[in-house]
């Protein structure tokens, strides 16, 4: 379930905690509100804590420059351009 899913939860479990007046036989649908609340949270704080540990960096491996030394030389003798 991702994110959207739990959220939805949240909601449903909000419409029929807090925005509804039915009654129904052997059913209490504020407490199964409540419980698609709690389900529907702890399923965000899941997915973050997973979204979380998914985005750790690792960093790149160093590299190493190795700088050749040029000499340099006057005029033509060398050649061109060494």
């Amino acid at each position: 379930m991702g994110l959207g899913g739990c959220i939805l939860l949240i909601a449903v479990g909000a419409i029929l905690t807090f925005a509804t007046d039915w009654h129904m036989q052997g059913v209490n649908l504020d407490l199964v509100g409540v419980i698609l609340m709690i389900v529907g949270l702890i399923g965000v704080t899941t997915f973050s804590s997973i979204a979380r540990r998914r985005r750790v960096m690792v960093p790149p491996a160093s590299t190493t420059v190795v700088e050749t030394e040029r000499h340099q030389r006057d005029g033509y003798s060398g050649g061109y351009g060494v």
